[in-house]
């Protein structure tokens, strides 16, 4: 996984710092590690909308910039968790700001319920 170099452009601190937690799954899965150390089965069942699939290529990014580490146990069957590193702890006031900040606004957002969205025919 190759990161696009932000140095010497305007907003590069934004820039980097948004390509590390983007997509729909990176700063939901940093915000469930929050609550501590979980395996792979706790995470998927904590975000029923995501595939098998997604969240091992979210989780190994996350990874690759060393905002998770992934303890894998010699066992059988093997057993491997996930938790935030240092650097990930680091996202916790950013991920508790964004969650206050998305409740909110939670009313005018494209993500409300559908009964919460005002009508816009009107």
């Amino acid at each position: 996984m190759k990161r696009r170099n932000f140095a010497h452009r305007p907003g590069c601190a934004v820039e980097a710092t948004l390509d590390l937690i983007d997509g729909k799954w990176k700063g939901v899965i940093l915000y469930h590690l929050q609550d501590g150390t979980q395996r792979f089965g706790e995470l998927r069942r904590r975000m029923p909308g995501i595939t098998q699939r997604m969240l091992t290529k979210q989780l190994r990014a996350l990874e690759y910039d060393h905002l998770v580490i992934r303890k894998v146990y010699a066992e059988v069957p093997p057993r491997v968790e996930y938790r935030l590193s240092e650097i990930g702890e680091s996202l916790r006031p950013l991920i508790d700001t964004l969650k206050a900040w998305g409740e909110g606004h939670r009313q005018k957002l494209s993500c409300a319920p559908v009964s919460d969205v005002p009508d816009r025919a009107a």
